[in-house]
């Protein structure tokens, strides 16, 4: 069963939006890197109050840390050039079997 990642950042949700508009090469390239080692889905979402979280599907722990250990530094170096900063470390959460899933294709 799949795992869910979340990492919670301090910045404004503007900024990201901007870098990525202005830097779409450098977006989908990090996707592409983290398709390579497994990755099922992902978004940024933002919060007014300087409130920012990355939402990942992984197939396991390990595929998300063996894609954040090789990225590390090329996704800490484009957080940092818009001023955005970790809150805590990634958070892994399994889908509970509740009977009431609904969308990301249940």
């Amino acid at each position: 069963m799949s795992v869910i990642v979340t990492l919670r950042l301090e910045g404004d949700p503007a900024k990201i939006e901007e870098f990525a508009a202005a830097n779409p090469g450098t977006m989908a390239g990090i996707v592409e890197k983290a398709k390579q080692h497994g990755l099922i889905a992902h978004r940024f979402i933002g919060a007014d109050g300087g409130k920012l979280m990355v939402t990942d599907e992984w197939p396991d722990a390990e595929s998300f840390q063996a894609f954040f250990g090789k990225t590390l530094e090329e996704i800490q170096g484009m957080m940092g050039g818009v001023g955005i900063s970790p809150a805590g470390d990634p958070e892994f959460w399994r889908v509970l079997d509740t009977h009431d899933k609904y969308g990301w294709d249940n």
